[in-house]
């Protein structure tokens, strides 16, 4: 078993070598291999055994690291619901969060979102700004795109 952090899910190669009397010389083992959990069971996959296993991992893991924060999601669906309420599809925000389950009050704070300046959402997008989602529906969205970035200015780059 590996020392405490040693090649512990994080697939890092586990290194063992053994001196031989003979001349100094020594052996070196080197087996890659990745610890993956799947539900409540722990699978290792080494190259040898799985090159496909090892290929389907890394882009899991690519996959999952590209995921958008929860601000950028909230974006995304404050720019969803102005598009429904932009169709018809529903008459006010009071039907939406009748819809979706949610509390008026949130869908009103989440629609404000579509006001914010198109730098800060471009900074947003890219992954450039700091500012929380609980940050921005907590202060509000100021009418003004100055007032925005002045709120904002040492979280998010302009």
């Amino acid at each position: 078993m590996p020392r405490r952090g040693q090649g512990r899910i994080t697939g890092q190669p586990v290194t063992t070598a053994i001196l031989l009397p003979a001349g100094g010389v020594k052996l070196t083992t080197f087996i890659p291999w990745t610890l993956v959990k799947r539900g409540m069971k722990n699978e290792i996959i080494t190259p040898l055994d799985a090159p496909e296993a090892f290929r389907e991992e890394a882009e899991r893991q690519a996959k999952k690291a590209e995921q958008p924060s929860p601000l950028v999601r909230t974006l995304e669906l404050a720019d969803y619901w102005q598009h429904l309420l932009d169709e018809g599809k529903f008459a006010s925000l009071t039907e939406i969060a009748k819809a979706e389950g949610l509390d008026p009050g949130y869908v009103s704070r989440v629609l404000q979102l579509n006001r914010l300046a198109p730098e800060l959402v471009g900074d947003y997008l890219a992954g450039k700004s700091s500012t929380s989602l609980a940050t921005v529906l907590q202060q509000g969205v100021p009418s003004a795109w100055v007032d925005q970035r002045q709120a904002w200015r040492g979280s998010a780059s302009s």
